[in-house]
C-alpha cells in the first residue's frame, strides 16, 4: 500500500505560493452585489479592501484562511514572509471596518449566505491561534457581524439547503462549529447543534444522489461530517450507522467514485475537482468513527485525493481556490 499523502512543508509553499498569486488579483472578478443607485457601481477593490481578490470574495477569504493556516503549520517555509506581510497589510482596523461597512447595507443582509459567513469565522477561528492576535484582533468585529448573522437566521431557517454548492447549510454549520469551539462561544454552539439535529436528526438510508453537474461539496458526506463536528460521539455513531447503512458494502457507490472533470476552464465543471477533494476530506475525517469502515473509507479518501490533487492549479478557474480544499483533504 502507498504512503497515505499528507501535507508537507514542500506542498505547502507551493499551495501559499498559488494563493499569493491571486488574493490581491482583482480581475477577473465575479461580484455578488446588488445595485441600490448609480454610486453603487463600484470596482471590487473599493466595495471590498479586504477581500477583492480571487474571482469573488468567497474564494478570498478562505484562501486567507488557507495562507493563515499554513502560516502556523510551516512558519519557516519560503512564503511565510510573504505571508506576514500580507496580514499585516490587508487585515488592519480600518480596512476591516470598509468590509463591516459592506455588511450593514440593508441589500447585504444575505451576502454570502452561508458559505462565506462559515469561512469567515473559519478565518477568526484560525487567527486566534496565531502569535500576537493583531489579525484576530482586527477581523473581530467583521467576526462578530457574522456571529449575529447566524443567530438571526437560522432560528428562521425551516428547512436545508441540501446542494452540493455554496448553499449547502450543513457545510456552514461545520465551520462555524470550528469558530463557536474555539470562542468558547455556548450559545451559538448549542444554536448549531440544534439546528443540525432539526434538519438531519432524522435522516436515514441516504440515497447520495450525486453528483450534480456543478458539484464541489458531497451533499451526503458533508451532512455526516457535519453531524460528526456537533454531536456527541455516543450520539454520532449510531446516526452515522442508520445514516450509510451499507458503508461497509461500499453503498452508495456514487460516494466510492471519484467523478470525472471534463473541462477546467468551465467554472461550473471545475467545480467537480473540488468534489474529489471534499470527499477526500470528509472520509478522512469520518474514518475514525467506525472501526468496522475504516479501512473502506481511507480507501475511498485516497481514491478521491489522487484524482483531485494532480488538478489544483492550471487554469484559473479551478486555481483561484481549490488548494484550500487540498489542505482540508492533506490535513483531514
Amino acid at each position: 500500500m502507498a504512503p497515505r499523502q499528507v501535507l508537507t512543508q514542500e506542498v505547502a509553499a507551493r499551495f501559499a505560493t498559488i494563493a499569493l498569486g491571486h488574493v490581491r488579483r482583482e480581475y477577473p472578478n465575479k461580484p455578488d452585489h446588488l445595485l441600490e443607485n448609480d454610486a453603487d457601481a463600484r470596482t471590487p477593490r473599493a466595495l471590498h479592501p479586504v477581500f477583492y481578490g480571487s474571482l469573488d470574495w468567497h474564494s478570498c477569504v478562505h484562501s486567507y484562511w488557507m495562507l493563515a493556516r499554513l502560516l502556523r503549520r510551516f512558519p519557516g517555509m519560503e512564503p511565510a514572509a510573504d505571508i506576514r506581510a500580507l496580514l499585516a497589510a490587508q487585515l488592519t482596523p480600518e480596512k476591516i471596518e470598509a468590509e463591516c461597512a459592506y455588511f450593514r447595507r440593508p441589500s447585504a443582509r444575505g451576502f454570502k449566505r452561508p458559505y462565506g459567513w462559515g469561512w469567515l469565522l473559519k478565518l477568526a477561528e484560525e487567527l486566534s491561534h496565531h502569535p500576537g492576535h493583531e489579525a484576530a484582533a482586527a477581523l473581530a468585529p467583521l467576526a462578530g457581524i457574522v456571529v449575529r448573522r447566524f443567530r438571526d437566521f437560522l432560528p428562521q431557517a425551516t428547512y436545508p439547503v441540501r446542494v452540493g454548492t455554496h448553499f449547502n447549510t450543513a457545510f456552514a454549520l461545520s465551520l462555524a462549529a470550528d469558530y463557536a469551539t474555539a470562542a468558547g462561544d455556548d450559545g451559538l454552539l448549542a444554536l448549531l447543534r440544534e439546528k443540525a439535529l432539526a434538519w438531519y436528526g432524522a435522516d436515514a438510508d441516504c440515497q447520495a444522489w450525486e453528483p450534480g453537474g456543478d458539484d464541489f461539496l458531497s451533499s451526503a458526506l458533508v451532512e455526516a461530517e457535519c453531524m460528526r463536528r456537533l454531536l456527541p460521539i455516543a450520539d454520532f455513531t449510531p446516526w452515522f450507522r442508520c445514516f450509510l447503512p451499507r458503508l461497509q458494502q461500499r453503498q452508495p457507490a456514487a460516494l466510492f467514485q471519484p467523478v470525472t472533470v471534463t473541462d477546467r476552464s468551465d467554472g461550473k465543471i471545475a467545480h467537480l475537482d473540488g468534489l474529489n477533494l471534499s470527499r477526500a476530506w470528509c472520509w478522512r475525517s469520518l474514518s475514525g468513527t467506525l472501526p468496522e469502515a475504516r479501512d473502506v473509507m481511507l480507501a475511498a479518501a485516497d481514491a478521491h485525493l489522487e484524482a483531485g490533487l494532480p488538478h489544483v492549479a492550471g487554469d484559473y478557474m479551478g486555481e483561484h481556490w481549490l488548494a484550500t480544499f487540498a489542505v482540508l483533504a492533506l490535513e483531514a
